[in-house]
């Protein structure tokens, strides 16, 4: 069943993390990204998107990243949140919403308590934004069944993704 990815940027700061967050909802299948802040713009001019992400799906600036959600939208906030949901133990909605603080400081207490469900990346210290992205869409794609499904695909899959540069194999 085909689902909404959204993820919500809080004033990413890191030209190679927006790069690589491109990279992510690509390869995971995001639906958007909605960001606030002006720093994602002098970030996007590096073009540290090596694959062209941007072009695949919806990117928008916004005031408010809740504003205008569809009502089957859940909020997922994904920081280090007391209280929060430990990522092994989470079950994603299907649709979503994940907002992601930024890289020099939280999630707004505001957007929190306006939250369906909090989730965080038990690790010792924080990763950055482009990885937790990464971890939390893959956890997502394995969770609701979708990566047997891709797996199927077999090498056809990996021919398609990998770089021209790659053609290793086994045996």
């Amino acid at each position: 069943m085909p689902s909404n990815v959204i993820l919500g940027l809080l004033n990413p700061k890191s030209a190679t993390n927006v790069g690589a967050v491109l990279r992510a909802a690509n390869c995971y299948q995001a639906n958007a990204i909605r960001y606030t802040g002006h720093r994602w713009e002098r970030g996007a001019k590096f073009h540290t998107d090596t694959k062209n992400a941007a072009q695949h799906f919806d990117i928008k600036k916004v005031d408010d990243v809740l504003a205008d959600l569809t009502s089957d939208i859940q909020v997922v906030c994904v920081d280090l949140i007391e209280g929060a949901t430990p990522l092994p133990a989470f079950e994603h909605p299907a649709n979503a919403i994940y907002l992601f603080g930024p890289e020099d400081g939280s999630i707004p207490q505001a957007l929190i308590d306006r939250a369906d469900a909090a989730t965080y990346v038990p690790t010792i210290g924080c990763m950055n934004l482009a990885a937790t992205v990464n971890v939390v869409l893959y956890d997502r794609l394995a969770k609701r069944g979708m990566a047997s499904t891709i797996a199927e695909q077999g090498d056809g899959l990996i021919r398609a993704s990998r770089d021209r540069n790659n053609n290793t194999r086994i045996g």
